[in-house]
């Protein structure tokens, strides 16, 4: 099969229509390869055939634009083909569920920067810095000698650090820990998720009209979860800081007390 590039673009403002594959790739920012690349995984239904050329339609258009949507927020292409298949239907709902699935959970838009913005925005170019601030999802590298600085405010924070006297490396210690207990806090919301609303969903036979709402309790998770956060953080910032500023207020006087005898 070969695909035109002559024809016209036949999918107008509101998506009816449909496209060659060099109009699609033209429409989406991709190159025809990987638009082929990603109907040889699956992530891509085929095409409809009409003589030599393919055609694609608006729902090849949608795809695409969720698996760049996911892959912006951090989605790897196996993961994203796990929850197309666990998806499988030709209604717009699951695609929607799957777009709530990607939305980032934080305001804080992602910023693309150079290697020189990086080392000004982190204080440093210790190159095993930057190498963990990859691990820890900070930083994305894009390939192309930039990187897309995952959550500004948290870069932020660092250099706040930094004018308080905290090294760079001190503060990014400092984010790994959290990280570490923010990951179980969030697997534990994911998995009140899928116990509480995605299994039941599923074994009742994954019913088209509930996609929407499997897709709202997801939607209204994401506030409840940081809410909840920020409140039980509250409470606990409270309590370690009079437990450890009571205990070296202590030590002051003690000193203090010393140094008089």
């Amino acid at each position: 099969m070969s695909d035109v590039t002559e024809a016209p673009e036949r999918i107008d403002a509101d998506g009816e229509g449909e496209l060659t594959i060099d109009e699609l790739a033209q429409r989406t920012g991709m190159t025809v390869r990987n638009i082929r690349a990603h109907q040889s995984r699956g992530l891509l239904p085929p095409p409809a055939v009409r003589g030599r050329t393919g055609y694609y339609g608006p729902a090849h258009l949608a795809r695409i634009e969720l698996i760049q949507e996911m892959q912006a927020q951090g989605f790897n292409l196996q993961a994203i083909r796990r929850l197309v298949d666990a998806a499988p239907s030709s209604s717009e709902e699951p695609l929607r569920f799957l777009r709530a699935v990607a939305e980032p959970y934080v305001s804080d838009a992602p910023e693309v920067v150079t290697a020189a913005e990086l080392a000004e925005r982190l204080g440093t170019q210790d190159v095993g810095m930057l190498q963990r601030a990859v691990k820890l999802g900070l930083l994305r590298p894009l390939g192309d000698g930039t990187f897309q600085d995952t959550v500004p405010r948290l870069t932020r924070a660092g250099k706040e650090l930094e004018a308080l006297g905290v090294p760079a490396d001190v503060g990014l210690e400092l984010a790994a820990k959290i990280r570490k207990q923010a990951d179980g806090v969030a697997r534990a919301y994911v998995q009140l998720f899928v116990e509480q609303v995605w299994k039941p969903f599923e074994e009742a036979g994954a019913p088209e009209e509930r996609w929407p709402e499997v897709r709202a309790a997801l939607e209204r998770l994401r506030p409840l979860a940081a809410d909840t956060l920020l409140a039980i953080f509250g409470v606990a910032m409270a309590d370690a800081s009079e437990q450890a500023f009571g205990r070296e207020i202590e030590r002051l006087q003690r000193r203090r007390r010393s140094s008089k005898d």
